[in-house]
């Protein structure tokens, strides 16, 4: 298989490419993050809102567990990134290979701690007694198919890393297509409740998974992937964990502090449980839209960082800026306007969707500052200077959130008191990596 689909992103028009490098981005984070949408949507239509708030409160544990393989996988980007930048193929082949044995070696590890350690996780969130089984049913379930949403990811990353966004896309979109045809069967016509949520994405992953890694072993040269040469390279393994640990306590802390709220909104009740859930899927219109330009611009400063090309990064940043305000100021408003129909999707029970659109006309009109706070951090990390980047938004959005967020509970302890802590904990770290950002330190 040819590479003509990589795009070498320290040349060209900054904006065309950016563009077409962050399209495929966002299809695919928006048909990946469909499979637990269309779960949702099955589960809430089928199964009522008590299974519907059992997969809600499940789901942050296996983000937490994931958030340590999102770190890997920056890591993993930006090395492959830079090494593309700089034209090392020999670094570009131990890097791919290193990072396929530590995917398999951590995925066993996580894959049996959370197998073993689910009904513990789920009891310290104060899971209501009533969804608890279903949660640990669900959870359980998931977890099968955590090797395959890794090993997904990470191939993706690598793909992404030399300039490939659009493969990840197909195959994502292949998954997608059998994770609905999945929960028809397993929980239309065969009944299989909750459990058959789960089992269809288990397939869905595992296909989409398959396909990637067939992918990288038909590769010409040396981002060929050959199995027999999977390996722990201690030399690349501390160059990706230099960059990756950081960025996975960055992003296990942060789900961490989702779980605090997670707990503050399990004891609000079911309905807040299940209107915070619909929440976090209707959100995901405006989000992935900016994590797919905040992806690009990452890779796109991996490469240029590679060949040192400065000017080139902070123009790169900047365009990305104008992209993802422009964009999330309309689908924020757009979300807003149809507000209602999107969280029906989701539940039936009309007093969950009052709440659930209370929450999103809290929040959804600040989430262009959202934007900041990814790009910057993006670049940054692009850059490889991923431990500023930690501690900054460690800091805000687990220290200042939980502080802000207790008090917010003591005052007005509702849906409305924990939706507020989110734009107000946004502008604090957008603030902070702008200063970082200004700088310039990162750039050295």
């Amino acid at each position: 298989m040819q590479n003509r689909e990589n795009m070498d992103l320290t040349k060209g028009p900054i904006g065309k490419q950016m563009f077409r490098f962050a399209l495929p981005l966002f299809f695919g984070s928006l048909i990946q993050q469909l499979y637990n949408t269309v779960d949702l949507i099955f589960v809430g239509q089928f199964l009522g809102k008590e299974a519907s708030a059992a997969v809600g409160a499940s789901s942050l544990i296996v983000t937490c567990m994931l958030g340590f393989f999102t770190g890997m996988g920056i890591g993993v980007g930006v090395i492959i990134g830079k090494a593309a930048g700089e034209r090392n193929q020999n670094k570009l082949d131990q890097t791919i290979h290193t990072a396929a044995g530590m995917t398999i070696l951590f995925t066993i590890v996580f894959m049996a701690a959370g197998l073993l350690l689910t009904p513990v996780f789920l009891s310290w969130m104060d899971t209501p007694k009533d969804i608890i089984k279903n949660a640990c049913i669900y959870l359980r379930m998931y977890l099968l198919s955590l090797f395959s949403i890794v090993s997904y990811n990470i191939g993706s990353g690598i793909l992404r890393a030399l300039g490939n966004s659009r493969a990840p896309m197909r195959y994502q979109l292949l998954g997608g297509i059998v994770n609905v045809l999945g929960n028809v069967l397993f929980i239309c016509v065969l009944q299989w409740g909750i459990r058959g949520a789960a089992l269809s994405t288990v397939c869905s992953q595992t296909l989409a998974a398959s396909l990637i890694v067939i992918h990288l072993c038909r590769m010409e040269g040396e981002t060929r992937l050959r199995l027999k040469k999977i390996r722990l390279e201690s030399a690349i393994c501390k160059q990706i964990l230099a960059i990756g640990i950081p960025a996975a306590v960055q992003s296990i802390v942060i789900t961490l502090s989702n779980l605090i709220v997670q707990t503050n909104i399990n004891r609000l009740g079911v309905n807040s449980i299940a209107a915070f859930t619909a929440y976090f899927k209707v959100e995901n219109f405006i989000y992935l839209p900016i994590m797919a330009f905040g992806s690009a611009c990452s890779t796109f400063i991996s490469q240029n960082f590679g060949a040192s090309k400065p000017e080139r990064m902070q123009q790169g940043t900047r365009i990305a800026l104008i992209m993802g305000i422009t964009t999330t100021l309309a689908t924020s408003w757009i979300t807003l306007l149809l507000a209602k129909q999107l969280f029906g999707l989701f539940v039936t029970d009309s007093e969950v969707v009052i709440l659930g659109v209370k929450i999103g006309w809290i929040t959804f009109p600040f989430y262009f500052i959202y934007v900041f706070l990814e790009i910057f951090s993006s670049t940054i990390r692009g850059a490889g200077k991923a431990l500023p980047a930690m501690i900054i938004i460690v800091v805000n959005m687990c220290l200042i959130r939980t502080a802000v967020l207790i008090l917010m509970m003591h005052r007005n302890p509702t849906v409305t008191g924990v939706a507020i802590v989110y734009p107000i904990t946004w502008v604090c770290t957008a603030f902070c990596l702008f200063l970082y950002y200004k700088s310039k330190r990162w750039m050295k």
